[in-house]
This record gives C-alpha cells, sequence and structure tokens, in this order.
C-alpha cells in the first residue's frame, strides 16, 4: 500500500503532461549546420580558460573535453540528471538576454569544494554552494570576455544562484542549446552540462557567423622611399669621373681635410670612409629601466620588515548622480565598472602592487596573487 509519497519518475511524468511532452521525447530539430559549426568553434576554444578556471580553484590539473553541443529539451536533459542535482543559474543580460545555466551532479560538486576547501569529506550546504557559484561565474567572466574578442560587446550576466534540489526543480526553458563537457579530476570523470537558452545561443551563433564574414581591411600599401636630397651640395658628385674630383676646392668648396667630419659618423656612399675623414662615433646610451636598490638601502628595509601595512583589495569602481545615491534603498544593487572573473587591484597603503582573483576560504573571503609587481618596483618611489 502507497504511503502517500510521490516518486522522482513520477514527478517527471508530471511534469512532462503539463508540457505536452512525454518522457524520453526526442530534442526536437537540430541547429543549421552553420549555427553548430560557429558555436562549436566558440566553445572549443573556451575549452582552456574553463580547464585553467578549475585548475585554479582546485590546485588539481584538471581535463576538459570540447563540448558535445545539440539542441535538446526538458524531457532529454532529465533522462540524463541524477534524480539529485546542482544548478547554477547565471543569465545573460546587455547585448545577450536569456537564459543561462550549469548543471553538475552532486558528486561532481562534493569534490570540487572539498578540493577548494581542502577538505576530505563535505556536504552541500550554503557554503558548498557559495564555492559552486564563484567557480562557475569566474569561467562566464572568462566566457563574456571571449565574446567581446568576437565582437559580441556589452554582454553582462545576472549573479550566479546555486541550489541543490531533485532534478524536476531544475529551472528549465522546453527547447535550448545543451552543451556537455566531460571533465576529470584525479582520474575520477564527471560531466558538466551548460544549458543556454534558445534563441540567445542562436543569437550568439548568428553574431559570430557575422563576425567571421566581415571584410577584411585591405592591407596597406608601403610608401615607396624618396632619394634622400644632395647633402653638401657635392655628394652628387660622386657619380663623376675621379679626375673630377681634383676640381672640387676650386668651386667654393673646402678642402678635403678640412669640415667633412660629418656629425653621426656618416660615411660616403658605397660605405668606405673618404681619406681624411674622421667619422664621430658616439655610444648609445638608455636610460635605466628601474631605480637598482644598493645593498645599504636593503638593509635599510630590512629594519621596517615588522611594521604592519594596510592591504585592501578593490573590486571595482563607478560613478553616480547625486539623485541616485539618495535614492538607494536596502536591496540596491550597484554595478561596478570590472567584468565578472576580471582580476582584482591589491594594494598597499593605497598604492597597487598586485593583481589577483577573489576565492572562498572558510566563511571568508580571500584573494589568489595572479599578477605582481617587482620588488624593486614595490619599493620605488616612482
Amino acid at each position: 500500500m502507497s504511503d502517500g509519497s510521490i516518486s522522482q519518475n513520477e514527478i517527471d511524468a508530471l511534469l512532462s503532461g503539463m508540457s505536452g511532452g512525454s518522457v524520453g521525447a526526442p530534442a526536437g530539430g537540430a541547429f543549421t549546420p552553420a549555427r553548430q559549426e560557429a558555436l562549436q568553434k566558440f566553445f572549443d576554444g573556451n575549452v582552456p580558460a574553463l580547464a585553467a578556471n578549475l585548475d585554479s580553484m582546485t590546485g588539481k590539473t584538471v581535463s576538459v573535453s570540447n563540448p558535445v553541443i545539440e539542441l535538446s529539451n526538458r524531457e532529454a536533459l532529465l533522462q540524463k540528471v541524477p534524480d539529485m542535482a546542482v544548478a547554477v543559474t547565471i543569465d545573460f543580460e546587455g547585448a545577450l538576454t536569456g537564459d543561462h545555466l550549469f548543471v553538475l551532479a552532486p558528486e561532481f560538486a562534493e569534490k570540487l569544494v572539498s578540493l577548494v576547501n581542502n577538505e576530505e569529506s563535505v556536504k552541500i550546504d550554503d557554503m558548498a554552494l557559495s564555492v559552486i557559484s564563484e567557480t562557475v561565474a569566474q569561467y562566464v567572466g572568462k566566457e563574456i570576455s571571449a565574446f567581446d574578442g568576437q565582437n559580441i560587446k556589452g554582454v553582462t550576466n545576472m549573479p550566479a544562484e546555486a541550489h541543490h534540489v531533485p532534478k524536476a526543480m531544475v529551472r528549465l526553458s522546453q527547447d535550448f542549446a545543451l552543451l556537455t563537457y566531460s571533465v576529470t579530476i584525479d582520474d575520477a570523470v564527471f560531466d558538466l552540462w551548460e544549458i543556454i537558452a534558445k534563441k540567445t545561443a542562436e543569437q550568439i551563433a548568428d553574431k559570430l557567423s557575422k563576425t567571421e564574414s566581415a571584410p577584411q581591411a585591405a592591407p596597406v600599401q608601403p610608401i615607396p622611399a624618396q632619394s634622400a636630397p644632395d647633402q653638401g651640395g657635392g655628394m652628387g658628385a660622386m657619380n663623376m669621373p675621379m679626375n673630377g674630383m681634383n676640381g672640387m676646392p676650386q668651386m667654393g668648396q673646402q678642402p678635403m681635410g678640412m669640415g667633412m667630419q660629418m656629425q653621426g659618423g656618416v660615411q660616403a656612399q658605397g660605405g668606405m670612409v673618404m681619406p681624411g675623414m674622421n667619422p664621430n662615433v658616439q655610444s648609445v646610451q638608455f636610460s635605466p629601466l628601474l631605480n637598482g636598490v644598493t645593498e645599504a638601502e636593503q638593509g635599510n628595509i630590512g629594519l621596517i620588515m615588522d611594521v604592519f601595512m594596510e592591504m585592501t583589495v578593490e573590486l571595482g569602481r563607478t560613478r553616480k548622480m547625486i539623485k541616485e545615491i539618495l535614492s538607494m534603498g536596502e536591496g540596491h544593487i550597484i554595478e561596478l565598472d570590472k567584468l565578472a572573473g576580471e582580476p582584482v587591484d591589491i594594494l598597499v597603503n593605497h598604492k597597487p602592487i598586485a593583481k589577483g582573483e577573489v576565492v572562498v576560504i572558510d566563511e571568508n573571503f580571500g584573494v589568489r596573487v595572479t599578477e605582481i609587481l617587482s620588488p624593486a618596483e614595490r619599493i620605488s618611489d616612482t
């Protein structure tokens, strides 16, 4: 006798019936060959960025396969996803709008969180979901930067929100582009699904195709160099017979031994130095690129090594009118000038010394340094 509960399969069947489909119905249609090729080429090119992002977050070498891209639907995806799933929604805004989310199995989520937090066993709680959200947000930031590199500018994203829910509760449109990545960490293989609304994916493909088909600018033809004018009124006479040179002092010119030292050590045509010409050659001197640090200065620095300095991390900046500032209230969102995933500035006493990326450490935020100035640059007064 039933205890009144409903199984996962029954939930799927009910939801499929409400949407007018049936469980296991094949995905309707497919992308045109041109759109399929454009999407495949773009997202294949982003795989190194995804692998590098997972590398930096987990501290492990992560292998990611090129995605399998297909036009799918809700029923087809629910057959692939386990009963419980972690879904991260991070919708596109701006120049591209539409649903955008990532779905992964709980085992994959637990593996990522355990490596990021350096813990052997974890459970999927709010802290774990925040780690997953941060990981996805960093990659989407790189994805948007890739859009910008393909002349698809003005794309932003909503804040990432991760949820651990039954698969039937995952927010899915009926038709969408499904990208299936195979991710290998510590010899364990996991599936990562990226889902983009069908209309949005078609817009991406069309914009990419338009960028590739744009005519290339014609190469600039080099302008032929003009022959230098005769110098000193007598260089053109070098083509004269040698016996004509004996009369040069009688034409109002100075004798060969006088006044013929040319500035910069210029030699006569043909690369041969004329008799009596002493080229004035000076060595080129360059200003030092960095101010060197002497041993005495290093010793002085050692005296202040125990002094505390104020270190801050600047996430970004923006400008608002006074009326906008006065109208702010609780829940108001302020958009900064940095894109998601871009490096943040690390400052010491309000002076930039490095760049890094935001990470989550237990219950605190932290910064992983990705770029730093040399010690000489950090202590220089310039």
